[in-house]
């Protein structure tokens, strides 16, 4: 009898763990794809006030610029 509670605890046991890592692994993808820009008003890492820059595009749109101008 002891065996039988054992076995049916151990499947149950199972299905919890089980869910409880696709539900981290599931948050831990979703929290990658939310990587954004950060926020107007927004600190690194430092507390020092972060600094809303030229956006990438802008960047390179620059740099191809000087190349081009520069050849």
């Amino acid at each position: 009898m002891n065996q039988i509670i054992n076995m049916i605890m151990r499947q149950v046991m199972r299905k919890f763990v089980n869910k409880g890592i696709d539900a981290g692994l599931n948050k831990a993808s979703s929290m990658r794809k939310g990587a954004k820009q950060p926020p107007q008003g927004a600190v690194d890492d430092f507390l020092n006030p972060a600094e809303n820059g030229p956006s990438r595009n802008e960047v390179r749109a620059a740099r191809r610029a000087k190349r081009e101008n520069g050849n």
